[in-house]
């Protein structure tokens, strides 16, 4: 019997702040007992630091390199064959949507859209719910101090929970479905109700890796975020524990709304695989930043990946994944070919336990910048929110441009930008980057094997889109490098 697919998406969920990543804070015991029945994949990256990019690469399974969508402001443009929705619409399954979609798919898409849910807004169905997305609006993405004074089931993640759950009962027991779960927390505006507001105080937030005199030391985009920063935000920093508390508590409440979710999920009969996952990170106060922006750091880079479910192993997993594996994982889980053009590895047989060629599973790279030329620390083009008032985008002209590479081996960390020099990090001693050894004399060795391996993976990425006369050889679980592949 084909499985009912979950996915739940959280938003700018920062890795490690979980009691399972051995954090001190209990923030996620729900989602924690879920990995610990499923498999972990500790080292999983996303595609681009960035909402949009991210999940059109989820969905299509090709980095932004391929699909062209480099921004938030392009999804319209996604280059593919054939993405998730076409996957399981050829395998018959039901196709349910709740939540922030900020994707290239719409309501014509699914047989139940619930949304579209963005971080101020969502459906209303009461002036309860309307008056607290005024509230959210007027927040302006900030941190806010106090307790937020309407009840929990006026947030979003409630609401959206409640959308879903309605779906569930209403899907067709007899026909398999996919339930996508799109939460816009804990993306900002920072802000919970009573209890969650008081699950840490301030004062007992966890010391930060490193603070805003690291932003000198990483330079360009990280310099001219932070100065940006502080133009709309004055005094900031003082006050990023409260943002950090904030945040730890956002990830209580989701939780609480992801067990309320799988509880509802289980008057469903048929097996199930459940996808738990960002599109990625958040500073959370590192380098003095918040929310995301500059730069490629593990702090952004790294997402959380679960999956659980009928047949999949328990266990913890350290080879470096990726965001695009998810598609053709969920295609060999429904039993459907891997559509042409993906780029990802099905991540079905490391979920049953087999072991991951280290040709194969060695390396993972991630992509940032929308082209163009990296403007310097000094630049001051024009921004979509301009320099004026207190509204800013992390995510603008001076912070997404250029073009970066990223590689990840090991405890290897390799950043290749087209205009800026290169970046070489030994994560096991340097988690927060600040120790640039591309042109160290003793690391001349690692840096030239890396280099290597990041040739190889923009060879292997070469677009076999469109199709033309010629039939792309792949191999099975579109693992390209795996010594025991055999042709498909």
């Amino acid at each position: 019997m084909r499985p009912d697919i979950v996915i739940v998406m959280t938003d700018q969920q920062r890795v490690g702040l979980t009691r399972r990543s051995g954090y001190p804070v209990d923030t996620m015991p729900f989602v924690d007992g879920l990995a610990g029945r499923g498999t972990d994949f500790r080292n999983a990256y996303t595609a681009a630091p960035a909402c949009v990019p991210a999940r059109t690469s989820l969905l299509t399974g090709r980095f932004p390199s391929a699909h062209q969508v480099r921004q938030n402001s392009n999804a319209q443009h996604a280059r593919f064959a054939q993405d998730l929705v076409d996957v399981l619409r050829a395998a018959d399954y039901q196709l349910h949507f709740a939540g922030k979609p900020h994707m290239h798919r719409d309501a014509r898409d699914f047989d139940t859209y619930a949304g579209p849910y963005f971080h101020t807004q969502g459906p209303e169905r009461n002036a309860d719910e309307n008056a607290f997305d005024n509230w959210l609006e007027h927040l302006d993405h900030g941190v806010s101090d106090e307790p937020t004074p309407y009840d929990v089931k006026n947030q979003l993640p409630y609401r959206i929970t409640t959308d879903a759950l309605q779906a569930v009962t209403e899907a067709d027991p007899d026909q398999p479905a996919l339930f996508w779960v799109s939460y816009p927390e804990p993306h900002n505006p920072y802000q919970v109700p009573q209890p969650y507001f008081d699950l840490v105080s301030p004062e007992d937030v966890p010391d930060r890796t490193t603070g805003p005199e690291a932003t000198e030391v990483k330079g360009g985009s990280y310099a001219w975020l932070r100065k940006l920063q502080e133009e709309k935000r004055p005094g900031y920093d003082d006050k990023w524990r409260r943002y950090a508390a904030n945040y730890l508590g956002m990830l209580n409440l989701l939780d609480d709304q992801i067990a309320r979710l799988h509880e509802g999920l289980a008057q469903r009969t048929r097996p199930r695989l459940t996808i738990v996952l960002a599109d990625h990170g958040d500073y959370v106060g590192e380098y003095g930043l918040q929310r995301k922006g500059a730069g490629l750091s593990e702090f952004l880079m790294r997402i959380p990946l679960i999956i659980a479910g009928d047949g999949v192993h328990p266990q913890q997993r350290d080879e470096p994944v990726s965001i695009v594996d998810v598609l053709p994982t969920i295609c060999e889980a429904v039993g459907q070919p891997i559509p042409d053009g993906v780029q990802g590895r099905s991540l079905l047989p490391l979920t049953h336990g087999e072991e991951a060629p280290e040709e194969e599973f060695g390396s993972i790279i991630a992509e940032h910048g929308y082209g163009g030329r990296a403007y310097d620390v000094t630049a001051r083009p024009p921004l979509h929110f301009g320099y004026d008032g207190p509204t800013f985008d992390e995510l603008n002209t001076v912070t997404q441009s250029g073009a970066a590479r990223m590689l990840r081996s090991g405890r290897w960390k390799l950043i290749v930008h087209a205009d800026l020099p290169g970046e070489l990090y030994d994560l096991a001693q340097d988690p927060a980057e600040l120790n640039n050894l591309f042109d160290d004399d003793a690391h001349v060795a690692v840096r030239a094997r890396l280099l290597h391996q990041l040739a190889r993976w923009q060879a292997r990425l070469t677009d076999d889109l469109p199709n033309g006369n010629y039939t792309p050889l792949r191999l099975p679980h579109n693992w390209r490098w795996a010594p025991q592949g055999e042709q498909a």
